[in-house]
Formats: C-alpha cells, structure tokens, sequence
C-alpha cells in the first residue's frame, strides 16, 4: 500500500508543478504583450507626434515657401523634418498637399492677373485717346502762339503717351496708332523723340538705301520698342555719356538697330533675365516685375513675338549693355522716290560729304563758336517753297550735314520765326512772351527707369 500512496504523491507533486509552470508561463506572457503594447503605443505617439510637426511645418513652411518659389526661384522649399518617422503613405500625402497648394496659387495668380490686365487694358485706351486728343490741340497751339512752353508740354505728353502705349501692348492691346511705310530712319528719330534724355542719343545711319522703310504694321511696333530700349539706356547710364544708335542694312538678314551705351551694366542673372524677357516668354505675369514693375524689356519681348523682330543684349564695348534689334526682311519695303524724307533725319554716313577745313561763318552767325545755350536770332523771313526747293538742289551739301538735337530746335525756331514774320504780316499779335526758360535740357522724367 505504501507504494501506492508514494506513486500518488509524486503523481499530484507534478500536477502541481505543472500547474505552477503553466501559470508562470502565462503571467511572463502577459508582461510581454504589456510591453510590447506598451511600447507599440510609444511609437504610435511618437508617429503621431512627428505626422503632427510635419502637418505644422507644411502649413508654416512648406506651403508659403512653395507660393514664393513661384516668383523667386531662386528660393528653397523646405522638405520632410523626421523622414523617417512619418511612413510613405503620409509623406506622400504630404508631398500631394505641397503641389495642390502650388497649383492654386498658380490658378489663382492667374485670374488676378488677367483682370488686372483687362482693368489696365480699358484704362490705358481711354488714357491714350485722351493723350492724342492733347497731342493736337497742341500742335495747333504751337501755329497759333509763339510759346516755348508749349514745346515743352508737346514733349511730356509724348513721354506719357509713350507709357501709356507700353502698358497697352503689355496687357495684349494695338499699340493705338496706324502707320504708312515708314522710313526706317524716321522711326529711329520718332523712337529718339519719345525718351527724356533724348539730346544724349546719337544716330549713325549706315544704310546704303536711305530711303529703306518698314511696313505699316510694323511701324508703330518697331518705334515702341526702339524708344522702351533708348529709355533703358539713358536711364542706366550717366547723363554726361552718349547713347550711340547704328542703323545698318544686312543682305537677307534685314535690318539691324544697335544701341550701345556706357552705364552701370548687369550681373549674370539680370542679364539671364533680361535676355529671357527680350526672347518674349509665353506668358509674363504684372507680378513677376518688381515693385514698381520694370516693363521695359518685357514690353519689347511681346513686341519680338508679335511682329517677328529679335533682340538680344549683351555688353557693350563702351562698358554698358548692348542692345541689338533685328528687323526682319520681309517686313522692310523701298519708299517711291517721290516720297520725301524728313529734314530731321540723318543722311548716310557713307555719303556724308567732307566737312570744310573753314566753316563759312557769313551765312550761319556763331558757326565757328563753341556750343553755347540756345539763344534768339534775327532771321530773314521764310522763303517761298520754290525758292526752297531751288536752294536744295543747288546746295546738295546743306541738307547732308549731321543733324543733331540743337539742329532741330533751330529748326523748330526758325519755324516759329516764319510764323511770326507771318502774323506781323498780317496784322495778328503773337502770345506775350512770359520769360520762359527754354527747357530743351530737362530731363525731369523719372519714368524711364525700368529694365
């Protein structure tokens, strides 16, 4: 009997134990599954934790510096802070987030833009109608009254005329003004004539064809973008230093205006923008010109893809910029040889005949001085326009003489003088002088600032 109570001891001792064992054994897994979801709970903390500081960092950071990267590429976007910590599902979201804020602000940017351009589009045409009706009314003061003064206003009309057209073709609008073929010349001198500083422009014509003109649609066009690139230059430069301009003709090439001036120059990256505008990009957004926007060269760049001209800009051996307009050759013509050129406009320097070793000082008083200020003379009445015509073609060497700022408003004078001999003759008074300074020297524009 013995045997079997000890058989039965031992049997409950390892029951006993098993059940100890077992109960171990589930407590130890128990604590393991609480540490492990322990620490499964710390990390989705701290996941959580990290998708939370990227969300911030996407509304502070990311998405404001993706909007300035729109107009500063130059800018950096930030990217993810703790990579590792946000899986790819989330990051990606991210990234999402990231380009639809860019492409609303694209969208957005233009809507705004196209408003405004149609809000500018509307102003500049009334503003322009406006100017025109001034420019008029002038002219017929300036036969009327023998006023300086009115000459001076003639001017700065011009110039707002000039913005006012700009502003018109860079919101997509006519230039406002038909031409007929125009004498090439002729539109370097109207482009001259629309720019403060307009006395510092000198024109070399190195065309073998004086009478060379450009189409009528592409007359206007061209002088907008001649006078937007003398604005440049006079600006940019020092008011003591010339701007050189070089009409030359090339075989098939067309035609060729080079401007030249000795001002401050560009950098590598003004010159990489500027060169971008000039090549006349699809679209150019008001708000990615600056504040106050430069237009200069994004006005010729719509004007290059318009009407097939070509610009380019590099720098200038005189220690500015360089700016070369190229006028494509199906857009020139040859005038009729009873179309007259302007007095005003320079003759061939090919054909300029040598000057006198002595000037004659007889019939030009103060000839042989140096420049001086202007000042009234007493001149011989006009003569009549046969008498005219006969001294022209007896005095071929006269109308071949370089013309120049000072020229013409000697030009400008003896035209009023002939109106004034005119009046006396008749018995009508001109305006009483008012003691005007002639202003043929102001340069009080500070519009023409802009690249």
């Amino acid at each position: 009997m013995a045997w079997i109570v000890t058989v039965i001891a031992v049997a409950a001792a390892i029951a006993g134990f098993a059940r100890a064992y077992r109960s171990g054994l589930s407590e130890q897994q128990a604590v393991t599954r609480a540490e492990l979801a322990e620490r499964q709970a710390k990390a989705a903390e701290a996941r959580t934790a990290a998708l939370l500081d990227e969300i911030r960092q996407l509304a502070r950071r990311r998405i404001p510096a993706a909007a300035l990267a729109l107009s500063h590429p130059s800018a950096t976007v930030p990217g993810l802070r703790e990579a590792a910590e946000v899986d790819g599902g989330a990051a990606l979201l991210l990234t999402e987030a990231v380009q639809a804020a860019r492409t609303a602000v694209l969208e957005e940017r233009g809507r705004v833009d196209a408003a405004a351009r149609a809000a500018m589009r509307g102003t500049s045409a009334k503003i322009q109608s406006l100017l025109n009706q001034s420019q008029q009314l002038l002219h017929e003061l300036q036969h009327e009254y023998d006023d300086p003064r009115i000459l001076q206003l003639d001017f700065r009309n011009e110039l707002a005329l000039r913005r006012t057209q700009s502003t018109a073709v860079l919101c997509d609008a006519w230039p406002g003004l038909a031409r007929q073929n125009s004498p090439l010349v002729e539109i370097v001198l109207g482009a001259q004539s629309r720019v403060a500083g307009y006395e510092r422009i000198k024109v070399a014509n190195h065309l073998r064809d004086e009478r060379l003109a450009l189409a009528a649609r592409a007359a206007e066009p061209l002088a907008i973008a001649l006078a937007e690139l003398l604005a440049n230059a006079t600006a940019y430069s020092h008011p003591d230093t010339d701007v050189q301009v070089t009409v030359q003709q090339s075989g098939g090439r067309g035609a060729f205006l080079v401007v030249d001036d000795a001002g401050i120059g560009m950098d590598e990256d003004a010159l990489e923008r500027a060169r971008a505008l000039l090549a006349g990009p699809a679209e150019v957004l008001l708000t990615e010109l600056g504040d106050p926007p430069q237009t200069g060269f994004a006005v010729v760049g719509r004007l290059v893809v318009q009407y097939g001209f070509e610009c380019h800009i590099e720098a200038s051996p005189f220690g500015g910029m360089r700016t070369i307009l190229r006028v494509p050759a199906h857009l020139l013509t040859v005038l009729d040889e009873d179309r007259g050129l302007s007095a005003l406009a320079p003759a061939p320097v090919s054909a300029a005949p040598a000057q006198p070793a002595v000037p004659a000082a007889a019939d030009t008083p103060g000839a042989a001085e140096p420049a001086a200020l202007p000042s009234r003379r007493r001149r011989a009445p006009r003569r009549t326009p046969a008498a005219a015509t006969a001294a022209r073609g007896a005095e071929p060497a006269a109308g071949q003489l370089s013309r120049t700022p000072e020229a013409a408003g000697a030009s400008w004078a003896a035209l009023q003088q002939g109106t004034l001999n005119g009046r006396s003759v008749t018995g009508r008074h001109p305006a009483p002088d008012t003691g005007a300074r002639d202003h043929q020297d102001d340069q009080d524009d500070q519009g023409d600032d802009e690249k």
